[in-house]
């Protein structure tokens, strides 16, 4: 190499090979095993011990990518993997990624990227209007949206805004002690706990609340009973965190009777929709959010199962006041005239850090080149593969479907028990054309099968049921199911 640095010829003839690459890597997803057989180590004892003294072609990078890096991947693109929630990603994403890249604009203030702003608080409203969410998150009123990096950074910035509220704004200074409490139901996601704890509510902040033994859906009695519990004892309710599509079976809370309980008790209400919120694009599916017109605040992930390459997070408040006086601290090296004005948005305010990608131009492919009709079309197929693989659970009178399924989640297990139904979990997965997770639904291991790639088809779903009844064949002829 005879440069320090790859001129843009250089780069044109290696970004042509990496995008290759890419295409190569997706044509032939189908053909590799979903998760990787490396033990831990592997990868790293492969490597060097420290960088090369002097630079390397990007043929030699991409030989050892293809040689040390793809084959020790979980590939949470493959159509068969069906682990977790999807975290998919698409053609105009990983455009949309690799310009935001090259433009390496720094987008903390409005100053330092209009057109990063501005089109990131359009596609917002964009979105809010694809969801139908209510008109008090648009821009063009006191609320609107934000890109954060993940639903987990959403709630911690929901929880310290709830908590700037809940204490008048005094939670800052020095001196001021009191105990404000969280709740969310047995369900909620660990992100809440760890906002809590970051937030300096403690351990014991968040105060779990009860659900449905049917629905696994908050109960809104035993929200009420715990916030006045709490108010007995001195402390301040400050937040209430419900979830639209819970990470273990996609529960729905029920947010008209929990929006009239916050309103009541004068505590905030973040819905968290991280999966399930992408499923509202169809009008038919927009039953699960009901009642959001009582929230504070409101997140979905399009990187779980809108087609957008993570890290994307959309979230909305319903008043940006209350947001930027939590979080504002502003140094004298970032004044400039926009912001003094007040006419400009600057998002470093509506966040943890500072710094912030350009994470909007990903968004944006996706939503011009799918359009509307096309990111329906990608959710009803979802539902729909879902919707026929639970049939053949119910057809086969060994396994049980444990949960209702309303999006593109089925839990489900073998009737003979936990241990069964998990030595079938780790036998379709040792297959590697298959990947499921588990979790417990009433305190039974529970197999998840979550659909989202968009390459996936009726024939993956189908074959993944094969493999699973072969693997309860087997376990049948060894006693340890009944046959």
């Amino acid at each position: 190499m005879t440069t320090p640095h790859m001129d843009p010829e250089e780069f044109r003839r290696a970004g042509h090979a990496a995008v290759d690459w890419i295409a190569d890597y997706w044509s032939t997803l189908d053909k590799r095993p979903v998760t990787s057989t490396a033990p831990p180590g592997a990868v790293a004892a492969a490597l060097p011990t420290g960088p090369p003294e002097h630079g390397e072609p990007v043929e030699a990078i991409m030989a050892d990518l293809d040689a040390l890096v793809a084959p020790a991947l979980t590939h949470w693109q493959h159509p068969g993997f069906f682990g977790y929630f999807p975290a998919n990603t698409s053609g105009p994403s990983v455009l949309g990624d690799l310009i935001s890249s090259g433009l390496g604009v720094q987008g903390m203030m409005w100053a330092t990227g209009p057109a990063c702003t501005e089109l990131e608080t359009v596609l917002l409203d964009w979105l809010a209007g694809l969801l139908d969410l209510p008109e008090r998150f648009r821009s063009t009123g006191p609320g609107g949206g934000v890109i954060q990096d993940s639903a987990s950074s959403a709630t911690l910035v929901a929880t310290l805004v709830a908590v700037h509220r809940a204490s008048g704004g005094r939670w800052r200074q020095e001196g001021v002690r009191r105990r404000y409490r969280a709740y969310t139901s047995t369900q909620g996601h660990s992100s809440i706990e760890k906002a809590a704890r970051i937030a300096g509510l403690g351990d014991g902040g968040v105060r779990p609340v009860e659900v449905d033994p049917r629905t696994l859906a908050m109960r809104p009695e035993a929200l009420r009973a715990a916030i006045e519990a709490d108010l007995a004892a001195g402390e301040t309710p400050a937040i209430v965190v419900a979830t639209v599509g819970t990470t273990s079976t996609t529960a729905v809370d029920p947010l008209p009777e929990i929006g009239a309980i916050c309103a009541e008790y004068g505590v905030w209400l973040h819905v968290d929709a991280a999966y399930a919120g992408a499923a509202a694009v169809c009008p038919e599916l927009r039953w699960a959010h009901a009642g959001l017109e009582h929230a504070d605040s409101y997140c979905f992930d399009p990187h779980k199962w809108l087609l957008t390459g993570f890290d994307c997070d959309a979230f909305w408040v319903a008043d940006s006041s209350e947001l930027v006086e939590a979080l504002t601290v502003m140094p004298e090296f970032l004044r400039n005239a926009a912001t003094e004005s007040g006419a400009v948005v600057d998002y470093r305010d509506w966040q943890v850090p500072l710094g912030r990608r350009f994470r909007a131009l990903k968004l944006w492919f996706v939503l011009r080149w799918y359009g509307v009709a096309g990111l329906r079309a990608h959710i009803r197929s979802g539902v729909a593969l879902a919707a026929r693989f639970a049939d053949r659970v119910r057809a086969d009178e060994r396994f049980e479907v444990v949960a209702p399924h309303p999006f593109s989640l089925v839990c489900f297990r073998l009737r003979a028990g936990d241990d069964a139904s998990a030595a079938l979990l780790a036998r379709v997965n040792a297959t590697g054309r298959a990947h499921l997770t588990h979790t417990r639904v009433g305190g039974r291991y529970t197999l998840r099968l979550a659909v989202g790639s968009p390459q996936t088809t009726e024939q993956h779903v189908d074959e993944t049921w094969e493999l699973l009844v072969g693997a309860a064949d087997a376990l049948s002829a060894e006693g340890a199911v009944p046959g």
